[in-house]
């Protein structure tokens, strides 16, 4: 496809709602419309676009219906907590159970069928130092490995924890989802997660959502 038809192809659409995505721009690299999912966001699309990320410590699954052709990718992290718990049914796990189920809500809002719905999950690196009993990444990781697990949804390839960062690439519409090891977190990324860890502690998780 040459660069101007490439130009013309379909955009992302988004639906509105609350934490969905709003970074849009051209990724020259796949010659495609492109959506940067940030911490704390979301993004569902059906066209021909891809959604990409950075991650460090936090972790993305990318959700799939391959029968539907929809698709659509999350970026989260557990805020910090005593121990090392990853039930969803704590108050660091709400925050997980949150971010799934907007992607996984908005899947179904679009017609994708829970039967089909298939996983690629990335991150949960070590990146953050600090962290000394568990890594705040290996919680991330167990988290969305034990919530696919309990709603059913198969997990179809993984690249989670060791010590890298990760960029991630993800194409909705056909469920290819590439993953890149970075050689090591850059101080932008670091910060960035940070600051969004510290801002989940100081608000209550917004509101629940309950599964279709």
């Amino acid at each position: 496809m040459s660069a101007h038809a490439a130009a013309q192809a379909p955009r992302p659409k988004g639906s509105g709602v609350i934490g969905e995505a709003r970074t849009f721009y051209f990724e020259r690299d796949f010659g495609k419309h492109a959506v940067k999912v940030l911490p704390g966001e979301f993004f569902v699309a059906a066209e021909d676009v891809v959604l990409s990320t950075v991650l460090g410590s936090c972790v993305s699954a990318c959700i799939w219906d391959p029968k539907l052709r929809i698709g659509g990718m999350n970026h989260f992290l557990l805020p910090g907590e005593n121990g090392n718990n990853t039930d969803p049914m704590s108050e660091s796990g709400r925050y997980g159970v949150f971010a799934m189920e907007q992607l996984i809500n908005e899947l179904l809002k679009r017609g994708a069928r829970r039967p089909s719905l298939e996983a690629k999950v990335f991150g949960g690196g070590h990146v953050m130092r600090n962290f000394t009993t568990i890594t705040v990444g290996s919680r991330n990781a167990e988290f969305v490995l034990r919530f696919l697990g309990t709603e059913g949804i198969r997990v179809s390839s993984q690249d989670l924890k060791d010590f890298h960062p990760r960029r991630v690439a993800f194409f909705p519409n056909s469920g290819r989802a590439l993953c890149k090891h970075l050689k090591q977190a850059d101080s932008a990324l670091i910060a960035e997660e940070q600051n969004y860890s510290a801002s989940l502690a100081k608000k209550p998780v917004a509101g629940d959502v309950e599964l279709f």
